[in-house]
Order: C-alpha cells, then sequence, then structure tokens
C-alpha cells in the first residue's frame, strides 16, 4: 500500500487571471488545475482578485492540501485605510500613468547612478514607488486616506490567510518588494526614506519573510508561505541554476537569471531579489506575444498562418527590422513611443518579410536583455523560452538565431503557479527541521534547440540596435 500523497498548491495571480495547480509535495507532479479570468486594463478593484480565487479554486480543488502560496503581479499598489478598506482601485504594473513620476524622482535623487546604487532599479512607470507619487498629485483626497501599501501578491496572500476575517499581519516576501522602489536587495531592507519622497509622508509597509517562512495557518490549518512575485515564481518553478536565462513571452516580455550578487544597472536591467535568497537581475518589456497578435491582424492571417509566412523568408526579413514598441515600451524606458518599420524597399515589402520582422523584431528586444546578463559577468549557457508565444513555431525556430544561444522549451506549464506551490513544500518541510533550500522537482523538456547561424543573428541584432538609435537615440 502507497503511501499517502502530501499536498501543496500554487497560485498565479496574474494581470489577466488566477491559475491554481496542487502538486505532490514530493515531486511537483501536478494533479489538479483551476483557472478564472480577470477584468481587462490596467486598474482593477482587488475584490476581483478573491472572487476568481474563489472560482478556480470552486469544487473541492484545495481538499486536502496541506500548504498554499501566491505567486502574484509585481509592482501594482493596493492602498489601503485604517480599516484595511481598499481606497481606490489598484494600479497595475502596466498602467503607465506614472511615466511623469518616474522622470521627476529620478531627478529629485541625483539621477539614474543615485537609483541604481539604492535599489538596484531605476524607476519606471511600472513601480510602485512611482504610482504612490502619482496619486499623491493627482488624487491628493484619496492619498490623504492611505495607511497603508502592498502589493497585489500580498493582498491575495493575506485573503487566502485570513478570508473575510481582519487580516491581523501583511506580509510579503524579498522577491516581491524588490519591485516596489522602495526597498534595497543590497541591504535587504526598505528604504523608508525613497517612499516618504514620492507619498510625502510614511506609510504602513508589509513585513518581509524569509524564503522558507510560514505566513501563518489558515482557519482550517493549511499552511500559508510567503508567496513571491510572478517572475520570482517563474524562476522557482524551473528550477534555475547559474548559466539558466529565461525569456517569458506573455503578454510581457522578461529575460532572467538567478545570480549569487546584487546587480545595480541603469540600462535596463533591473536588479531584484529572488525568492530563495538569491538575486534576479531582470529585463522587462511591454510589447512580446501582443506583437505576433498585432501583425496577424495586419496580415489578415491567425498564428498558423503567421508561422507559415514568418518561415518562408530568409533569416534578416530582406531587411526589413521592427521596433515593436506598439504599446510604448518599458526597457528601453519610453512611453509614449510607437513601433517603426526599417529599411523598406519595393523589393522586400512582402507578407513573408513583414511576418518574419515582426518575430525578428519582438525577439531583438528581448535578446538586449540577454545581452545585459553577459555585460554585468554572468554567465549564459542556455535559454528557457517559456510563455504563450513560445508555442510559435516561427519563434522556435528564429530564437536560437536571434539570441546566439542554445533554446530549452519546456513542457507547456503554469510556471509561476508550480514556483509558487515549490515554495509551499519549502515552508512545509522547514517546519520539521532544517530545509536550507527548496524540493528539486523535476522540469520536463518538450524541445531543445541549438544554436545556428549565428553571424546572421548578430547581423539581425546589429541592425535592430542601429535602427533603435537612429529613431529613439538608444
Amino acid at each position: 500500500m502507497s503511501e499517502p500523497r502530501t499536498l501543496v498548491a500554487g497560485v498565479d495571480s496574474s494581470t489577466q487571471s488566477t491559475k491554481i495547480v496542487v502538486c505532490d509535495a514530493e515531486t511537483g507532479q501536478v494533479l489538479r488545475q483551476g483557472r478564472a479570468s480577470h477584468p481587462d486594463g490596467t486598474s482593477v478593484h482587488p475584490d476581483r482578485w478573491w472572487e476568481a480565487f474563489g472560482e478556480a479554486s470552486a469544487d473541492g480543488l484545495l481538499d486536502g492540501v496541506a500548504a498554499i502560496a501566491v505567486g502574484g503581479q509585481q509592482h501594482g499598489m493596493v492602498t489601503l485605510d485604517e480599516q484595511g478598506q481598499v481606497v481606490r482601485e489598484a494600479l497595475l504594473w502596466n498602467d503607465s500613468r506614472s511615466a511623469k513620476a518616474a522622470e521627476d524622482l529620478i531627478a529629485e535623487l541625483g539621477g539614474p547612478d543615485a537609483w541604481a546604487e539604492a535599489i538596484g532599479n531605476v524607476p519606471v512607470a511600472a513601480l510602485t514607488v512611482t504610482k504612490l507619487r502619482w496619486l499623491a498629485e493627482n488624487e491628493p483626497d484619496l492619498a490623504a486616506r492611505v495607511t497603508r501599501v502592498v502589493l497585489p501578491h500580498d493582498w491575495v496572500s493575506a485573503k487566502v490567510l485570513y478570508g473575510d476575517a481582519p487580516v491581523e499581519r501583511w506580509f510579503t516576501d524579498r522577491g516581491d518588494a524588490s519591485g516596489t522602489g522602495y526597498w534595497s536587495p543590497t541591504t535587504d531592507d526598505y528604504r523608508t526614506d525613497l517612499l516618504e519622497r514620492a507619498f510625502g509622508r510614511s506609510l504602513e509597509l508589509p513585513e518581509v519573510l524569509a524564503p522558507s517562512a510560514t505566513a501563518g495557518r489558515t482557519a482550517d490549518g493549511m499552511l500559508v508561505a510567503p508567496g513571491t512575485g510572478d517572475n520570482m515564481g517563474a524562476a522557482l518553478g524551473l528550477g534555475l541554476v547559474p548559466g539558466d536565462v529565461v525569456v517569458s513571452l506573455g503578454t510581457s516580455g522578461t529575460v532572467f537569471a538567478v545570480v549569487d550578487q546584487p546587480t545595480g544597472d541603469v540600462n535596463g536591467i533591473q536588479g531584484f531579489a529572488d525568492a530563495t535568497g538569491r538575486y534576479l537581475p531582470l529585463l522587462c518589456t511591454l510589447n512580446a506575444a501582443r506583437v505576433l497578435t498585432a501583425a496577424t491582424r495586419l496580415l489578415s492571417t491567425d498564428f498558423a498562418g503567421l508561422d507559415e509566412l514568418a518561415l518562408a523568408a530568409e533569416p534578416g526579413a530582406g531587411g526589413l527590422t521592427l521596433l515593436p514598441y506598439l504599446d510604448g515600451e518599458r526597457t528601453p524606458n519610453l512611453p509614449e513611443a510607437t513601433g517603426t518599420l526599417g529599411g523598406m524597399t519595393r523589393e522586400n515589402m512582402t507578407p513573408e518579410n513583414l511576418a518574419r520582422a515582426c518575430v525578428e523584431g519582438m525577439l531583438c528586444n528581448l535578446a538586449a536583455g540577454i545581452e545585459g546578463l553577459r555585460a554585468h559577468g554572468n554567465e549564459v549557457r542556455r535559454v528557457f523560452l517559456i510563455g504563450g508565444a513560445a508555442a510559435s513555431r516561427a519563434v522556435q525556430e528564429i530564437a536560437p538565431i536571434v539570441f546566439g544561444t542554445p533554446v530549452t522549451i519546456p513542457e507547456p506549464g503554469e510556471y509561476v503557479a508550480i514556483g509558487a506551490a515549490r515554495q509551499a513544500a519549502w515552508a512545509l518541510a522547514a517546519t520539521s527541521g532544517d530545509a536550507p533550500e527548496p524540493p528539486a522537482w523535476a522540469v520536463p523538456t518538450a524541445v531543445e534547440l541549438p544554436v545556428h547561424d549565428v553571424e546572421v543573428g548578430a547581423r539581425i541584432r546589429e541592425r535592430y540596435a542601429a535602427l533603435a538609435q537612429q529613431v529613439y537615440g538608444v
């Protein structure tokens, strides 16, 4: 007779939806899953996340679960009053109304270098600190009611722990805290001076828990772990080791790696902490899979048709180059930018070349992050390619060329939620004794793609960089 399994759950409360996975704590095997959508937009009331959690966990999904953790979208601003009630809709990471506030904060502290030294990050509109400045300047009556600010994952974690009861302990982790703009990965502490600079006064902040800590137990005894940000959760779910880099092609595009030393950078690499006690340098773009969606509309085709067109063109798209800043851009920091198609001639203006230019442009934007990691002395041995657009045949064929490195595509999975579940298993193990590292869970691989056409890839990247310099000076 086999031993009963210990079950753990992980939650991915993302921009678009809540996903929940229930896993075997020892092996990481996903046994049950649930999902529910979030409203579209760049601001949303946090109650919608809790409603989605209830829908995703319905029908006994969490029955028998011993521990749970929440991975959530980074940076958002959830403001609370003295009674713990939400003051206004949460501003999400992709809400760019605070772009001017970011510029002002950079100048006030003495420039990008001063911010990179202070917190490893230079403010952009995504960071919570800029949203607090925007709130103080544009909605002073609401700002006056705010006594506490937390992140989306903090808010959902507290609801999981306390339900509808009053919250006794607000908590976060160092990974998500490092994306606020007022917590330093170098000192492992809040920079309340930066928060006060942004908002004009102090606010109560969540406690930053150790990676394998226990935040508490629910009324029915389920352990609640600290949780983390979505990118940190994905790193946990993929079991990253030094030399691995993740390129995630979802709503946003991200490039990140786990390293042993903090990173401070003024050229787009953000120096976050990870969810294990290490560090997670990261580049984030606003434009990833949505570039391919726009291309399908432009070319009156579907994703399969876009793949076919792009793969019918030669590498380099006949000289066509796309700067894919279709929704402005976060890295490089160009919130008001638009896309640019360069190198057009009568000969190369074909549907095939245009399709390929869209794929190459999206990937070149992210290749800059890989080069940035190398510039900081980090080895890049292979790239994990994840996210919805990683399923594209064209992306799979073109990525090793543009990145100039071997590419591994894991089996499709909810890696943020799996990472959160792995953290929950780690916290559970820590309650029984020494557990210095999270449990070892295998990551099944779907495709291994060797690097090829290295010189061609270098020319594609050079042409992309030249156009970006010509149009935007970046």
